[in-house]
């Protein structure tokens, strides 16, 4: 069933690129601007002092599309080909963007569909493909894609608010769970860029949790440097700053082909953050936990673009208490269009 879905979605994709460039000898909106594959795999080790486990392993094959039904009219579809597509609770579960996107004047657009659930930071926003090693936030949390609506405006070049209501990124499926969100997609200063957000989302119990996410993106010449900042608490949680957060930092350092890398982040949940039932006011991090991960790593691109990218990465966490090495390699085919795939 899978491989007839496919041969579906590839037949009409086909047909598309098929018509792109007589769209664009008329003068019309080409109905596809970029259509690429980006795939990654890697040799896999996980180790300790008594044991030791290798596997070579295939992590993304994701296919992308892009283009304008319009001018003012937009879309983007991202299917991982190598995660399982139907799932009861969420049919659309190998799919990440699926949505339309009208941009009505230079300031406001509306987007409707299935796109990523706006929390901020900058480890929760980057693509999949390029992050090797997750906190438990990014990890536990049910989908970071969700089907819904939201408008954004531009207050000036590089500044955007948007207002997004979605399905819970919490809900498991069941109906009537939302999340509500606004955040800032901006800077301070050309070296200080942003993405922040406030979060009401509820559960599957129906309450809400608060998240105030703080991602904060600084870069000089050759180095850039994150630091993600989250404060979680449920609406009626006794100690609402600081008894449930994440912390997550890392830096990058380029240098010719090669990126010098390095990340860690301490996560931590207050054992009395639960309500007057037992029930934890945050399901994805659960109370009484404590967690610090780090890890470094080298990139290499050897054809000076992101279209090939070999990398070997170490790293490790408090709870699991093994070393980790993968040494891998990830690529993209571009078949309509080119440059930097984005998230």
């Amino acid at each position: 069933m899978n491989s007839i879905r496919f041969l579906i979605l590839f037949s009409g994709l086909l047909w598309s690129c098929l018509q792109a460039p007589s769209a664009a000898a008329q003068g019309k909106a080409r109905p596809v601007d970029r259509l690429y594959m980006d795939m990654r795999a890697s040799f896999h080790q996980g180790f300790s002092k008594d044991d030791y486990e290798g596997q070579f392993l295939g992590e993304h094959l994701n296919f992308q599309m892009m283009g304008h039904i319009t001018p003012k009219v937009d879309y983007r579809i991202r299917q991982r080909l190598n995660k399982k597509v139907f799932d009861e609770k969420n049919i659309f579960n190998a799919t990440d963007f699926l949505y339309v996107n009208y941009r009505a004047t230079e300031r406001w657009s509306f987007m409707a569909g299935k796109q990523a659930v706006l929390i901020g930071g900058y480890e929760y926003d980057a693509a999949p493909i390029d992050v090797y090693y997750y906190s438990q936030f990014c990890n536990n949390l049910y989908q970071g894609f969700t089907f819904g609506v939201s408008a954004s405006y531009r207050m000036a070049e590089g500044q955007d608010v948007v207002l997004q209501v979605v399905n819970s990124p919490l809900s498991l499926g069941l109906v009537n769970l939302f999340a509500y969100n606004l955040a800032w997609s901006g800077h301070f200063a050309p070296w200080w860029r942003t993405i922040w957000s406030v979060n009401f989302v509820q559960d599957q119990d129906g309450r809400f949790v608060n998240y105030i996410a703080l991602g904060n993106h600084f870069s000089f010449r050759n180095v850039i440097f994150d630091v993600d900042v989250m404060n979680r608490a449920g609406l009626t949680q006794k100690q609402f700053l600081f008894s449930d957060f994440s912390v997550i930092s890392k830096i990058i350092w380029s240098v010719g082909k090669w990126n010098i890398c390095a990340k860690g982040g301490y996560e931590k949940n207050a054992p009395g953050n639960i309500d007057a039932e037992g029930r934890p006011f945050d399901v994805v991090i659960a109370p009484g936990t404590q967690y610090g991960y780090y890890g470094c790593g080298l990139e290499w691109f050897p054809l000076r673009s992101d279209l090939l990218r070999l990398h070997a990465v170490y790293y490790r966490d408090t709870a699991v208490r093994r070393h980790h090495v993968d040494l891998g390699v990830t690529w993209r085919i571009d078949i309509i269009g080119g440059g930097h795939s984005g998230n």
